[in-house]
């Protein structure tokens, strides 16, 4: 039983990682996009979409034809049955859909630091105001370790803050709020890539909706597409298929806390990458996240009894 406990812990956490540097690759190949106006942002969040479904329906007819599909003989044939036919839903469709758009256009009036801050706030509200509304009261260690980390990310990014355009904040709060639920939508997910692929699938017709709506007035460069197809294809199919699949091991506030590692992770890849240097506010700050989320961690830890 131990032995299980341990192996779920290990997979939830590397699949939480992968994630969270999926999420970090996104936030650049966004910001490089649009920042470099290499693209509208309505094509983007176009192409960003439907190369994720190109990518994901391949994954899953791979899977559907590399899968066994082992005789059900035991009571737990309803649960197996759900995780073949599942198809998530048009909820977090709508609600990926919204996300993704409002993301595009509130980086055309935001800088990094100040969109960042607006968008990881909005998460973190709407899913622990989500989860006290349900029931699920916090305890003191994990609203010290939320304080902390949260703390420590506006620490982060208070040097590259400037003040927000009013419809910029806007549209940044309701990518955040969407992607909160979003990301609670898919705790009850039972196969994580074909709930993603079918929730990215179900997004066309809207997509068809903004490409009519955009067609006279949309630009694209070569460099402008390649940034949206590995957002979309990469970054966020994947990504967010690998996001679903940690879900279930995480509680809702460690699913909102976490997500604030996605900065520290895209600095780190500019020291890496970029050759960036590493300075005393990033240490801190890093230190100040990570022990918040050690504290959140720590709070829903229950030591096994002998």
């Amino acid at each position: 039983m131990q032995l299980t406990a341990n192996n779920s812990f290990i997979k939830t956490f590397f699949l939480t990682v992968v994630a969270l540097i999926a999420f970090a690759a996104n936030s650049v190949l966004c910001r490089l996009a649009l920042g470099e106006h290499s693209i509208d942002p309505a094509s983007f969040t176009i192409i960003r979409l439907s190369s994720g479904i190109v990518v994901l329906l391949l994954l899953l007819f791979l899977s559907s034809k590399t899968q066994s599909r082992p005789k059900i003989k035991t009571s737990d044939k309803s649960e197996q049955t759900k995780k073949i036919i599942s198809t998530g839903s048009w909820q977090a469709s709508i609600l990926l859909f919204i996300y993704a758009l409002c993301f595009s256009f509130a980086y055309v009036s935001l800088d990094t630091g100040s969109g960042a801050l607006i968008l990881f706030a909005a998460v973190q509200i709407t899913m622990i105001l989500r989860a006290v509304f349900a029931g699920n009261q916090l305890r003191l260690l994990e609203w010290l370790g939320l304080l902390l980390a949260f703390s420590g990310f506006v620490y982060l990014v208070f040097p590259t803050l400037s003040t927000p355009s009013l419809l910029g904040f806007v549209l940044m709060t309701i990518a955040g709020i969407a992607w909160g639920f979003y990301t609670l939508k898919g705790r009850g997910s039972h196969n994580a890539l074909s709930d993603t692929a079918y929730n990215f699938l179900r997004t066309l017709p809207f997509l068809l909706l903004v490409l009519m709506i955009n067609i006279s007035r949309g630009y694209v460069t070569t460099n402008g597409i390649l940034y949206a197809v590995l957002s979309g294809a990469v970054a966020s199919g994947i990504g967010y298929t690998l996001w679903y699949a940690a879900l279930s091991g995480l509680t809702t506030t460690q699913a909102a806390v976490v997500q604030l590692l996605v900065p520290i992770i895209a600095a780190l890849g500019g020291i890496i990458l970029v050759a960036e240097s590493i300075n005393q506010r990033f240490i801190l700050s890093s230190m100040m996240i990570l022990g918040g989320i050690l504290l959140v961690v720590l709070a829903s830890y229950k030591p096994t009894q002998k």
